[in-house]
């Protein structure tokens, strides 16, 4: 009787992991997912005007550090120069400035060297002509990778400043 009795809680304990694995394979909405309001995609495949789709695909959201770094690019800066005029468009979108940092050196140090790369594009971003009071910035330092390995190609997609819409778009 007690083993018939553990067969059963056994079996119970089976069927709860895999109905729980079931779930934690449902894939979660992204912002291109039908039936978000993102302005993404107007139903013809176009992002739609002042839409943070339209932000990130025609404009360019992020860019992008040499390491150590907080000197902007010339392609950077040509990014910046675009969303600049595209925020000066839009005067009702605020914006925050993410600053961030490749996994080397300590937490502390990516921290103040991310925080050191968000303020350079907003004050670039200011230079041009976008009122400092719509854009916030925050450092993440080595805590949000969008790559992982132990590699410069990884790395250097790590060490970014991201440029995300906070209110005001379509």
């Amino acid at each position: 009787m007690m083993m018939r009795l553990a067969n059963v809680k056994f079996a119970a304990l089976c069927c709860c992991f895999l109905a729980l694995a079931a779930c934690s394979k449902k894939t979660q909405p992204t912002l291109d997912s039908p039936g978000l309001n993102t302005g993404l995609n107007d139903g013809g495949g176009q992002s739609a005007p002042g839409s943070k789709g339209d932000f990130k695909t025609n404009v360019g959201d992020r860019v992008y550090f040499l390491n150590d770094q907080t000197n902007l690019s010339p392609e950077a800066a040509d990014t910046l120069t675009k969303q600049a005029s595209w925020l000066k468009q839009y005067r009702q979108v605020t914006i925050q400035v993410e600053g961030h940092a490749d996994e080397r050196g300590t937490r502390e140090y990516n921290i103040s060297l991310s925080a050191r790369r968000a303020t350079t594009v907003r004050q670039f971003l200011i230079s041009q002509g976008v009122a400092g009071n719509r854009i916030s910035s925050i450092a993440y330092g080595k805590e949000r990778p969008v790559a992982l390995c132990d590699a410069e190609q990884c790395w250097s997609q790590n060490r970014r400043a991201v440029t995300v819409i906070t209110g005001g778009a379509n």
